[in-house]
């Protein structure tokens, strides 16, 4: 499974991806019964945990968090969710979980900052893993991350689940992959929900059921203001990349999986707090980004105040081709044939799976059109697993995918220059104040993780 990047993105990209929807309409769940552990047992942690278990036989044999009521709280619910009626083993360090609970699947569901120095730990305690997006929050993490999972040999999916939409799926196969847009040579991505967090919160103590320093880890130690649970953590570049780092993330991805893509000649951004500066949050209320492909711009934009340019797909990616337009969002998707071109339009809405797996309807905070989704990678992650090769969502796309949005946050800092990242000298070319940014500086006490020593 040591595969050269450039041979596999240009040489089986298309063919995965091709494969995927049927594979998760056929492959069947195992006899085989996994030892899994989910770290990070909030929201998106225990959905992913649940969507697995909807697929695949588990024995979930630990949880870690470092807010030991959240931790409770997940341990109750799934001794409900799985078969067994088996509370997992809490833990609040995730080093004493992999190695006394030895999980064969690891899922990520921490904090963006994170992400790395998990992975890889579990990636070497034997765990294929699966591992929210974005990444990574600087690229030589990312690089580290894929070299870890080719050395060690495991399978790592990365949670861009629009890959696995099938209701997406049909609208590439249909409308891409036989050409019908004709050429296409830009792309609109954005996101304008009023996400960013603008509350200004007194300084507090820390609640005994927290361990903030455990969960602040590599990141810088911020004054507590309160739990940062629940999107408060998302307001800082301290623990993530903004929106860009959180949404942009999923619409460049699904950009670049319906046009077999890999990574951007070329990224732009600029942007700032123009709007909502009362707030303590330091990510941007208003961004634009540019990704460069051959003959091909993707274009993205946020905005976290005023309306949406359109109402009908606020989180979407559309493809303009000479042809007609495809508009995707997690919702729907339509097409529309350019004048004068002898086709019907298409609209087709994502279907809720209600009737199959009736536990989503009670389900807390579910997000219901992507459950299908999820569960779909889920199946794809497990097939990897068991019949070798690369999921939808490896590693190395999620990483070029997190990169290309981080090297944007870079630019928009560096006030919009051109930026051009060269994946095998991990530099940005004629750049080494953009480089000396591709590697943030961890807190005393952890090492930054390298590619060249995992």
């Amino acid at each position: 499974m040591n595969l050269d990047r450039r041979t596999f993105i240009k040489g089986t990209a298309a063919s995965i991806a091709l494969t995927s929807i049927a594979s998760q309409e056929t492959f069947a769940k195992s006899d085989k019964t996994y030892r899994v552990a989910l770290i990070g047992t909030g929201w998106y942690g225990k959905s992913d945990l649940f969507r697995l278990i909807q697929v695949a036989n588990v024995d979930v044999v630990g949880l870690c968090d470092v807010d030991t009521e959240v931790l409770a709280k997940a341990q109750k619910l799934v001794s409900q969710r799985q078969k067994s009626g088996k509370e997992p083993k809490g833990y609040s360090d995730y080093k004493k979980l992999l190695t006394e609970a030895k999980p064969e699947i690891v899922l990520i569901g921490t904090p963006d900052h994170w992400h790395p120095i998990m992975c890889i730990d579990a990636i070497k305690s034997g765990a294929h893993v699966y591992v929210q997006k974005p990444i990574s929050v600087d690229v030589i993490e990312g690089e580290a991350m894929l070299a870890a999972a080719r050395k060690y040999n495991k399978v790592v999916q990365v949670g861009t689940q629009r890959r696995s939409t099938p209701f997406l799926v049909q609208a590439k196969e249909k409308y891409i992959d036989t050409g019908k847009l004709g050429k296409i040579s830009h792309v609109d991505i954005c996101c304008y929900y009023h996400m960013r967090n603008n509350s200004n919160p007194p300084l507090q103590e820390v609640p005994a059921h927290f361990d903030y320093d455990q969960w602040t880890g590599p990141a810088p130690l911020r004054p507590y203001d309160g739990l940062p649970h629940r999107r408060w953590w998302r307001a800082f570049m301290e623990y993530g990349n903004g929106i860009v780092g959180d949404m942009c993330v999923h619409m460049l991805d699904a950009v670049r999986w319906t046009m077999d893509l890999g990574w951007p000649k070329k990224i732009s951004s600029t942007g700032g707090i123009f709007v909502q500066k009362d707030a303590k949050s330091n990510i941007t209320d208003t961004q634009t980004a540019l990704f460069e492909f051959d003959e091909l711009n993707v274009v993205w934009n946020h905005r976290s105040w005023g309306n949406a340019a359109d109402p009908k797909y606020p989180w979407s990616y559309k493809f303009y081709g000479e042809k007609g337009t495809l508009e995707c969002s997690t919702m729907m998707y339509d097409y529309t044939p350019a004048p004068g071109v002898d086709a019907e339009p298409e609209h087709v809405d994502v279907y809720i799976e209600r009737k199959k797996y009736p536990e989503d309807l009670t389900e807390e905070r579910i997000e219901m059109n992507a459950a299908p989704a999820t569960r779909a990678h889920m199946l794809n992650f497990l097939e990897a697993i068991e019949k070798g090769g690369l999921p939808v969502a490896d590693i190395e796309q999620g990483h070029i995918s997190t990169a290309s949005c981080i090297l944007a946050n870079i630019s928009q800092s560096l006030g919009g220059r051109d930026l051009v990242y060269d994946p095998e000298t991990r530099t940005v070319v004629g750049d080494p104040e953009a480089t000396a940014l591709l590697m943030r500086p961890y807190r005393e006490g952890y090492t930054h993780p390298h590619p060249d020593h995992v």
